[in-house]
């Protein structure tokens, strides 16, 4: 079906209306037809026509967000491979530092910022809606870098998937406080502790419970 020739500004309205709703509630608690409204568009589907699905908007919601945090990180990890040395800092600032920026741009990044976290902590976390699996994906080559870092135990455990949680979830909460305009010393440490969450060694309890996990599989 053609699209209207003005339809890029509604898409586009309905995306903005979507990250203010999503950072206000959350990305599960709008329906598509109250961002069609808050978007001010004529049809009350119009959400479902633009994107389909929830899922859809999501998607579309994430990738206007891609380039610049792509950009950010790339930047940051060409940075690390030049320095020519190994350090989990270093890595640890590359996953935070793209997506804290987010902080600065209003509702528009704490809408990003919410939807992710959202994604992050379902019963089933997903990350297939960062497309981290594309060739030349900036998290797929964090997590190339990080890997000879870490403990293989603790890669098996999925310690890299857990430090992104939790830095997009803290992050999400941030961009929810009021007033807070520098964010610079809540980003300094949030890299302190991510780069504690990557470093951690993995217990011998936890390795012992490991072991017992993979005989029973």
């Amino acid at each position: 079906m053609a699209r209207p020739a003005d339809g890029q500004d509604t898409r586009s309205r309905l995306l903005t209306a979507a990250e203010t709703l999503f950072a206000e509630r959350g990305s599960e608690a709008v329906s598509l037809r109250e961002i069609g409204r808050a978007a001010g568009a004529r049809n009350v589907i119009a959400a479902q026509y633009w994107f389909s699905d929830r899922e859809g908007l999501i998607g579309a919601l994430l990738d206007r967000h891609r380039a610049e945090i792509e950009t950010r990180r790339h930047a940051l990890l060409d940075a690390y491979e030049a320095a020519g040395r190994d350090d989990v800092h270093a890595l640890a600032g590359a996953l935070v530092r793209p997506l804290a920026a987010k902080l600065d741009q209003g509702g528009s990044g704490a809408g990003y910022l919410r939807t992710l976290a959202d994604l992050l902590t379902r019963p089933e976390p997903t990350v297939a809606p960062l497309r981290v699996e594309e060739p030349g994906d900036s998290m797929a080559r964090w997590r190339t870098l990080l890997e000879p870092l870490l403990e293989p135990a603790a890669v098996d455990l999925h310690r890299r998937f857990h430090t992104l949680r939790f830095v997009v979830v803290e992050l999400a909460h941030r961009a929810q406080a009021p007033g807070r305009t520098d964010h610079r010393l809540f980003v300094s440490q949030l890299v302190d502790a991510a780069t504690g969450l990557l470093s951690a060694a993995v217990s011998e309890e936890t390795r012992r419970l490991q072991a017992q996990r993979r005989a029973v599989r």
